[in-house]
C-alpha cells in the first residue's frame, strides 16, 4: 500500500491505485487543521489502516509546528489514546 500525501488529505491505494483510506483535514486557522473525516474500506479494514492514517498525519503536523481539532469522532478517540501526540492535539482551536 502506498501513502499518498496532497494538501490537507492523506491518503492509502492498493497496487491497483484504487484509494482504499483517506484523511482530510483542512485548514482552520493558520496552524490549525480540522481532522473531519477518516475512511477505510470494507477491504481493508481489521489491519490498522486508520491508526496509520493517523499516525502519519500527526508525525505530519509535529513536523510542520501544526495543531489538530478533531470534529471525527475517530481521531477524537485516537487521540486520547496516544498521549504521545498531545502536543498535537487540541480540545478547541483558539484564534489568533
Amino acid at each position: 500500500m502506498n501513502f499518498n500525501y496532497e494538501p490537507n488529505r492523506i491518503t492509502i491505494t492498493d497496487k491497483t491505485g484504487k484509494i482504499v483510506a483517506e484523511i482530510t483535514f483542512p485548514m482552520l486557522l493558520s496552524d490549525v487543521v480540522e481532522v473531519n473525516q477518516t475512511f477505510v474500506d470494507s477491504s481493508v479494514r481489521g489491519q490498522g489502516i486508520g491508526n496509520q492514517l493517523m499516525t502519519a498525519l500527526a508525525n505530519q503536523l509535529s513536523i510542520e509546528g501544526k495543531k489538530a481539532f478533531c470534529t471525527c469522532s475517530y481521531a477524537q478517540d485516537w487521540f486520547t489514546k496516544h498521549p504521545e501526540y498531545d502536543h498535537v492535539y487540541v480540545m478547541r482551536p483558539e484564534p489568533l
